[in-house]
């Protein structure tokens, strides 16, 4: 019997239990389906997240008092402050840098007539919207006049313009609100960014000077955004800044650093790290499922071998190889758990598009975990389906044949 006829047979076997034969599969549909789905899950937030890194800027370098934790990546300051409005000057003096953006954050209460919210109020420089790409939808930023007068004026986010106003495309422009019941007139509506790690929708931005001394009392920045001149000169960058502020900080030799810089590169780097294990992760306890799947397929094989014993020592009467039988039997388990793998892609794919375009999830679906879940279904059905079939392609047509 050649190869296309055991194929045939191994069909037809499949088909006359169709039930059984979807029940057998369901395990590897919903393994290549989880698989795919938390793949394309995992994938989706990466992807994100990276676009949302790539957007603060190639030439960003963020300082931030304390030391840096492992990995280069500044992970709190606790209670030391060690930054100042003077390092900030001190930065914006180096041939390497383009422009330095101080900023101090504190969270308030918002009042606009009846209406109030609690956001949180960042006072910045002018540079801000060029270090950190800052988009505005109408109105403008604050200049560096209005910086140095210390100038009660506001740019509002989105959800702040909503929160207060009522509708996102009022005409706030010129209104004034009360941020710690000091009022402040609005110049600004930032673009809305509807979410992410950099979002500003619930964001107020006033002169760093203002925030500093008429709002929170402070003396000291949270945190440095310096713009390098380009990418190429961002380690030189980097390597000036540290030094700066060493010397405006009279450190020694012998002190560690009391801040922390963290380049793009480095924030990229650490997230994609983090994503990846997730990813990885996710789809390994999927993969679980493929396993069970392949468990339940070589049970139902052999309950197959043995209910079709009689059969199997007929065609080894009239001439069937131990070859055959194996190959057909195989080729069973390996078109139960294909037809699996292969449904499982297609609802896998069709409920990964279904949650990008239903929910917040960002989903992308890659060729890689599609292939990946199709040759592993595949593997899974022979690594599955030897012990039936060698356990059929062995049995003794004598006894086969009085098998009741």
């Amino acid at each position: 019997m050649n190869i296309r006829e055991t194929i045939r047979l191994a069909f037809r076997s499949v088909k006359v239990n169709k039930m059984r034969s979807f029940l057998t599969a369901l395990g590897i549909i919903i393994g290549v389906s989880a698989v795919i789905t938390l793949v394309a899950i995992g994938q989706g937030a990466s992807s994100s997240i990276t676009d949302q890194i790539q957007g603060l800027g190639s030439n960003l370098l963020i300082v931030s008092p304390g030391q840096a934790s492992q990995g280069g990546v500044h992970m709190g300051a606790g209670t030391l402050n060690t930054l100042t409005p003077e390092d900030a000057n001190a930065i914006s003096k180096l041939r390497s840098v383009s422009a330095v953006s101080p900023s101090v954050t504190r969270q308030a209460q918002l009042v606009y007539r009846n209406q109030n919210m609690s956001a949180t109020v960042e006072g910045t420089s002018a540079d801000y919207p060029r270090v950190r790409s800052t988009e505005l939808q109408a109105g403008r930023f604050f200049n560096k006049y209005e910086v140095q007068g210390q100038a009660n004026v506001a740019i509002v986010g989105a959800n702040v313009v909503e929160n207060l106003f009522g509708d996102r495309d009022a005409g706030v422009i010129g209104q004034k609100i009360e941020i710690k019941q000091i009022p402040f007139t609005i110049i600004g509506v930032l673009e809305s960014q509807g979410g992410g790690m950099t979002n500003n929708d619930d964001r107020v931005f006033v002169p760093v000077t203002t925030a500093m001394n008429r709002l929170f009392g402070m003396t000291k920045v949270n945190t440095i955004y310096v713009s390098a001149l380009s990418t190429d000169v961002i380690d030189q960058a980097q390597a000036e800044v540290t030094s700066t502020l060493r010397i405006q900080h009279n450190l020694s030799t012998r002190e560690d650093n009391d801040f922390s810089i963290t380049s793009q590169a480095q924030i990229l780097n650490t997230a994609q790290g983090i994503t990846g294990i997730m990813t990885s992760l996710l789809a390994g306890i999927a993969a679980i499922s493929l396993i069970v799947g392949g468990i339940g397929i070589m049970n139902i094989m052999l309950v197959s071998v043995t209910e079709r014993t009689r059969e199997i020592g007929i065609r080894k009467a009239i001439g069937a190889t131990r070859g055959v039988i194996l190959r057909q039997f195989l080729i069973e388990s390996i078109v139960l758990s294909l037809a699996g793998g292969i449904i499982g892609i297609i609802i896998g794919v069709g409920g990964s598009q279904l949650i990008g375009s239903m929910t917040a999830l960002t989903t992308k679906v890659t060729l890689t975990p599609v292939l990946f879940s199709f040759f592993f279904s595949m593997l899974v059905g022979v690594v599955f389906g030897v012990y039936p079939a060698r356990k059929a392609a062995s049995l003794n047509p004598i006894d086969a044949l009085r098998y009741e």
